[in-house]
């Protein structure tokens, strides 16, 4: 492995923030792996959700690593980024999940990608092991769509770098001077936190910077235990829907047409969803009974949690964009 240093090729000074909750383990893996970089981070800080002492004792282990408490628990990654960066002074801030494990030439290849500029945000690629995912969506990675779907495949490699809209919050980073410009990071994703690194990375996209993903900054990424078979349950499509309606809300004003566009395409998955289950009522000849009114009840659930998730996201979001104004005139 090449030498390690704190130089990295732009002459920019990194800071890496680990946001963790209650998964001790998978910090002491994501902490060794960053210390196998060849450009190593100024500054490491781990902010720990958790509500026992496990996290704090592992992270003592690693010397020059900053630990530091989110009061605030569970389902507050944003609020731990926000925490994490308050706390650093470097040119670019690099988040890692920690369950993101870092492969050694990570933080020079998002780092070098910092030559001009305008470029706010650099991304890359989180691998997770499934075949195909190098392929699979790779002219779609980190999309706003005109109908107000999100895109991801950021495992996907397209064999350059290429300018996004949004970049993963377990693999992205960003200039200093970009995070400054939008106020910093706004939290308030309850739930599943999903959008959260949306909101950071469109706001910053809006104020006419540039966010790049470059398959070339690798991790490992090694999803925990919420996403065994329950990742896609009711709560993460509620969720899904409500947050999505606050990121739209919070970043263009809920009288935008992408907020209109973004109900439109919900409402004709409510209406799939439950054309689904009716589907299902007629199979009962086919499939049976019990297998014909999982399908019934499962179209009808799941057309619920999309409705009552979009229902949920339209007042959540004008009360967050009252209290992001006040933040910003206070």
């Amino acid at each position: 492995m090449a030498e390690t240093s704190n130089q990295t090729a732009a002459g920019l000074t990194v800071a890496v923030v680990i946001p963790t909750f209650n998964r001790p383990d998978r910090v002491r893996d994501c902490l060794e792996h960053l210390a196998t970089q060849e450009v190593r981070p100024n500054r490491v800080v781990v902010v720990d959700s958790s509500a026992d002492a496990r996290t704090e004792t592992i992270v003592r282990g690693f010397p020059g690593v900053l630990y530091v408490r989110n009061p605030m628990g569970r389902g507050r990654t944003p609020e731990s980024r926000q925490i994490g960066y308050s706390l650093t002074t470097e040119d670019v801030i690099a988040f890692l999940d920690d369950d993101a494990n870092a492969r050694p030439t990570w933080l020079r290849e998002l780092v070098a990608r910092y030559d001009q500029p305008e470029i706010g945000g650099v991304g890359g690629s989180a691998l997770n092991g499934i075949e195909g995912e190098r392929s699979d969506g790779a002219d779609q990675i980190g999309r706003l769509l005109p109908d107000g779907r999100i895109t991801g495949y950021f495992a996907a490699d397209p064999g350059r770098d290429l300018d996004v809209d949004h970049l993963l919050g377990a693999n992205m980073s960003f200039r200093r001077s970009a995070i400054e410009a939008v106020g910093g990071i706004h939290g308030d994703y309850p739930g599943t936190c999903m959008r959260e690194e949306s909101d950071l990375a469109l706001r910053v996209r809006e104020a006419g910077f540039r966010l790049v993903y470059t398959p070339a900054a690798v991790v490992d990424h090694l999803p925990g235990e919420y996403a065994k078979g329950r990742r896609f349950d009711r709560r993460y499509v509620y969720y899904a829907n409500r947050n999505t309606i606050v990121l739209f809300g919070r970043v263009y004003g809920l009288d935008h047409p992408i907020v209109r566009r973004y109900i439109g395409t919900a409402m004709r998955e409510v209406g799939f969803e439950i054309a689904r289950g009716v589907r299902g009522l007629g199979s009962i000849g086919r499939s049976g009974p019990q297998r014909a009114a999982r399908t019934f009840v499962g179209g009808l659930t799941r057309a619920g949690a999309v409705a009552g998730g979009v229902a949920a996201g339209l007042p959540a979001a004008a009360v967050a964009i009252r209290r992001d104004r006040e933040r910003f005139n206070s």
